[in-house]
């Protein structure tokens, strides 16, 4: 199938900041009295933001978080953005190797200043111009719901059954499926630990990438 765009989530898929993400926020539960491991965390809370990610923790610990908890999140965030982080494996070349005139976006669960900072630390910005969306801001239902998809394809003027959607998390891999777009499940970022892929195969991925050149083929 030939497709007319292609929609990128960010954070596993673009950006290399799971695997650090879920060691600080594993290591900071528990130094909180909530005992969890890295895997734990990922299992439970990637691709979640905002209130539905605090919800889920809050709900898995069975008490509100205490104000520590955000404070030292928060100051995590600001030293990542300021810091940079790393790439997914090929994410950079890949993306630059995309015609400039192929219809592209990202569509993540985290905030557009986020997306934009690493973006730009990436040397990524002029790839998407305004075609970054937040399920925080463009949309009133996030992942694991469609909309942001739906939304993403809308502005780019595509059919979003004929859009590739790259996706690393179970959370965002539910929503893509549901959205009509054919799925690529990527397993090429550091969290992706052994079973990853067959989790997104469970959620109904059209196909598993473990490497941006399997990407690259299947859209060949």
């Amino acid at each position: 199938m030939k497709f007319d765009g292609i929609i990128f989530d960010f954070d596993g898929v673009l950006l290399e900041s799971e695997w650090e993400g879920n060691r600080h926020l594993a290591g900071l539960l528990t130094e909180l009295g909530f005992a969890h491991s890295v895997e734990d965390t990922l299992t439970h809370y990637v691709g979640l933001s905002g209130p539905a990610f605090i919800g889920a923790i809050e709900e898995r610990i069975g008490e509100p978080l205490p104000p520590e908890f955000h404070s030292r999140r928060a100051a995590e965030d600001a030293r990542a953005l300021a810091e940079g982080m790393a790439e997914v494996a090929g994410a950079v070349a890949f993306v630059r190797s995309l015609p400039p005139d192929w219809p592209k976006a990202v569509a993540s669960s985290s905030s557009g200043h986020w997306v934009r900072a690493h973006l730009a630390h990436l040397g990524l910005t002029n790839a998407f111009g305004d075609k970054v969306f937040s399920g925080k801001e463009h949309v009133a239902r996030g992942k694991p719901a469609p909309d942001l998809y739906w939304h993403a394809a809308e502005a780019l003027g595509i059919d979003i059954a004929r859009t590739a959607i790259l996706e690393d998390s179970p959370v965002g891999v539910r929503g893509a499926v549901a959205s009509g777009a054919t799925v690529i499940g990527l397993a090429a970022a550091s969290h992706c630990l052994p079973g990853h892929a067959d989790r997104l195969r469970a959620l109904g991925v059209h196909q598993i990438a473990h490497s941006f050149e399997e990407v690259r083929a299947m859209l060949s």
